[in-house]
């Protein structure tokens, strides 16, 4: 069985950009619609790495990445932020609730893999 990679982000097309890219190189993926979604299926299913936006309805990046590591089974996943946003402030904030890695929007398809390949050896 593959990996499986949790996508979170209220824009359709970036879930449906991010899990093709992801399918093509053999992950399993589950799609969450805000950070709220998110959370209620991570309670639900073991993920090996989480990508999510920032500026989410609900519940944001920041919000989402906080609750999944209080939650045993994501304590120690890969957490990608992939967000318009690139000001170090908001990188600091990420990092500082436990986001692994930074993408920027938009993306290309081996920019995205790379930082998978990267986290997930």
């Amino acid at each position: 069985m593959g990996k499986i990679i949790m996508t979170a982000d209220d824009s359709a097309s970036v879930r449906q950009m991010v899990s093709f890219t992801l399918k093509q190189n053999g992950y399993e993926v589950v799609e969450a619609v805000d950070g709220k979604d998110a959370l209620q299926k991570l309670g639900g299913q073991k993920v090996d790495m989480l990508i999510t936006d920032l500026n989410m309805p609900n519940l944001d990046g920041i919000g989402l990445i906080k609750g999944a590591r209080a939650l045993p089974a994501c304590k120690f996943i890969p957490i990608v932020m992939l967000t318009t946003e690139s000001q170090d402030s908001k990188k600091q904030e990420g990092k500082a609730a436990g986001a692994t890695g930074w993408i920027v929007k938009p993306f290309k398809p081996e920019q995205l893999m790379a930082v998978v390949k990267k986290v997930l050896g």
